[in-house]
């Protein structure tokens, strides 16, 4: 399927992509709460492409998996990478001086959530939220 890019390299970018998942996430007929969900997710992944990963791109993508549609987003950047992604998952752990609950918020608040990083080569984040039958 085709993939909407959306550049992250300023909160500017950040509100332009919040715009462009709700977008997504109505014509694919998700409910309020889980375009809720899904864009406090993709904000919190787009302020981290952005703020730690020295920005990057996020890709929106309408998926199927046979008869069940959803959303995915992948954020994508070529900073200094998470040394461990574990402790980046704890709630509270920050590395920047936020609240500490972005990766693992996001992951809480998608259905499906994988994490690639690795120190000098940047991090890729994909999450997914399905429709409910």
């Amino acid at each position: 399927m085709d993939a909407t890019i959306v550049p992250l390299r300023s909160d500017e970018d950040v509100v332009r992509l919040r715009q462009a998942v709700r977008e997504c996430l109505v014509s694919v007929g998700f409910s309020l709460v889980d375009q809720t969900k899904m864009i406090t997710a993709a904000s919190e992944l787009a302020r981290n492409t952005v703020r730690y990963g020295g920005g990057g791109e996020s890709h929106l993508l309408k998926v199927m998996n046979g008869s069940r549609k959803g959303v995915t987003l992948v954020f994508i950047d070529h900073g200094p990478g998470i040394p461990d992604i574990k402790q980046a998952l704890t709630d509270g752990y920050t590395s920047g001086g936020g609240m500490g609950l972005g990766l693992g918020g996001a992951k809480r608040l998608s259905d499906e959530f994988d994490i690639d990083s690795e120190p000098g080569r940047g991090t890729t984040v994909k999450i997914t939220k399905w429709k409910p039958f």
